[in-house]
C-alpha cells in the first residue's frame, strides 16, 4: 500500500460508519446508472466499461510489481480475477432482466451461505432459514421475475462467495491492493471477447463512455477506497452488519433511478435477507471483505 495511505490517521468510529454507508450508496448508485445505460448498449459493454475504468484507476494507484512472482502467486490472482469477472458479468445480466433490489437480494445468498458454513451451533441455522424464507417470498411474485435473471443472480452470488475466498488467499500473497488491481486487469481481459457482441459505435458514444466511466468509479473505486479506510477503525463484525444493508439500498436505488417499484412481499423478502445477514454476521464474527458488485 502506498506510504501516503499508510501514514494517514485512522478515521474515528462515526466517520468509519459514514464511509461504509457512502460505499453502499455509491455501489447502488453505480448499479442504477448502469441499468440506465442498457437502453443504449448491451450489458456486456457496460460491465466491460465499468471494469476497464476500475482496473485503470487501481493499477495506477497500486503500481504492482509483477516481476519475480511465483506460479502460485499468479494462480491465486487469476482465480481472483475470474471470480471478479463472473460476479460482475452475471449481476449485470441479472439487472437487465429483474429489478436491482431483487437481484442483489438473491446475490447476497452467496456470501450468506459462506458465512453459514462457519456456523458451529445449530441455533445459528435459523438465520439460514430466514434467508430461505426471503427467497421463497420472492417466488410469490414470480410472474414479475425472469427465471434467467434469477439464475444469473444466483451465479453472481456463487461468484461473490468465490471472490471472498480468493480475496483472502490473494491478500496473503500480494501486498496492499496489488492483488485486487491485477485481478481487475485479469477480469477485463477475460471479458474483452464479449465486446464482439456489442455495437462498437454504441460503445464509443460520448454519453455512454462518460456514464460507463462514472459507473466504474461509483461501483468499484469509491467504495473500495471508503471501505479500506473504514476497516482501519471499524470492527469486522460491525462492518459486516452495515454491509447487510446492501439489498435494501439496491431496492431503493432501483426505485429512485429506474422506477422499479417492488411489491410489499418483495420488500418483506429483502427484509428477511437483511436480518438473516445481520444475524449470520454477528454469529460468525468472520471478517467480511470489501465487495465489488
Amino acid at each position: 500500500m502506498p506510504s501516503s495511505v499508510a501514514s494517514r490517521p485512522a478515521p474515528g468510529l462515526g466517520a468509519s460508519i459514514g464511509l461504509v454507508l457512502l460505499s453502499i450508496a455509491s455501489v447502488q448508485l453505480g448499479a442504477g446508472f448502469a441499468k440506465q445505460l442498457f437502453t443504449d448498449v448491451e450489458p456486456d459493454g457496460v460491465v466491460w466499461l465499468r471494469l476497464v475504468t476500475s482496473a485503470a484507476v487501481l493499477l495506477a494507484w497500486a503500481r504492482p510489481v509483477l516481476r519475480g512472482r511465483s506460479r502460485a502467486d499468479w494462480l491465486v490472482v487469476l482465480r481472483y480475477g475470474a471470480c471478479l469477472a463472473v460476479m460482475n458479468w452475471a449481476i449485470y445480466q441479472s439487472f437487465s432482466r429483474i429489478p436491482i433490489g431483487v437481484a442483489v437480494t438473491i446475490e447476497f445468498i452467496g456470501p450468506l451461505a459462506l458465512a453459514a458454513a462457519g456456523f458451529r451451533r445449530a441455533r445459528h441455522l435459523g438465520w439460514v432459514g430466514l434467508a430461505a424464507l426471503g427467497v421463497l417470498l420472492l417466488g410469490f411474485e414470480r410472474t414479475h421475475l425472469d427465471p434467467l435473471g434469477v439464475a444469473y443472480a444466483v451465479l453472481a452470488g456463487a461468484a461473490w462467495a468465490g471472490y471472498i475466498l480468493s480475496s483472502a488467499a490473494t491478500g496473503r500473497r500480494w501486498a496492499g491492493i496489488d492483488g485486487l488491481a491485477v485481478a481487475s486487469g485479469v477480469a477485463v481481459l477475460l471479458l474483452s471477447p464479449l465486446l464482439l457482441t456489442v455495437e462498437v459505435g454504441d460503445l464509443l458514444d460520448a454519453r455512454v463512455l462518460a456514464i460507463g466511466a462514472a459507473v466504474g468509479l461509483l461501483s468499484s473505486v469509491v467504495p473500495y477506497s471508503a471501505e479500506i479506510a473504514a476497516l482501519r477503525t471499524l470492527p469486522a463484525a460491525t462492518f459486516g452488519v452495515l454491509m447487510s444493508l446492501e439489498p435494501a439500498a439496491a431496492a431503493l436505488a432501483g426505485l429512485l433511478l429506474v422506477g422499479e417499484d417492488l411489491a410489499p412481499v418483495q420488500w418483506a423478502a429483502i427484509g428477511c435477507v437483511v436480518l438473516a445477514t445481520v444475524g449470520a454476521t454477528r454469529a460468525t464474527r468472520a471478517r467480511v471483505l470489501p465487495d465489488v458488485i
